[in-house]
């Protein structure tokens, strides 16, 4: 599974539908792994703009993805904190 970039609301939304149709699974089917009705898994890959960060960590652990937070143009950053 390839990586990818989201540095918009919308991209992100393209990414989470690009995910889950690649793993054949329907709206409804995600929905109910994570406790959310499908039309608002639907609302999150159409306009995530609006969508509580909450929901999204929600849809992306029902579609076992994480999300990778790191300096832009960097492969990869260790840090200590």
């Amino acid at each position: 599974m390839r990586d990818y970039v989201a540095r918009t609301p919308q991209q992100l939304g393209a990414v989470l539908r690009g995910y889950r149709r690649e793993r054949k699974l329907t709206q409804q089917a995600v929905g109910a792994g994570c406790g959310l009705p499908q039309s608002a898994v639907s609302q999150v890959e159409a306009n995530p703009t609006t969508t509580s960060l909450a929901r999204i960590y929600r849809l992306l652990s029902a579609l076992d993805l994480e999300l990778v937070v790191r300096p832009k143009g960097s492969a990869a950053v260790k840090a200590e904190w």
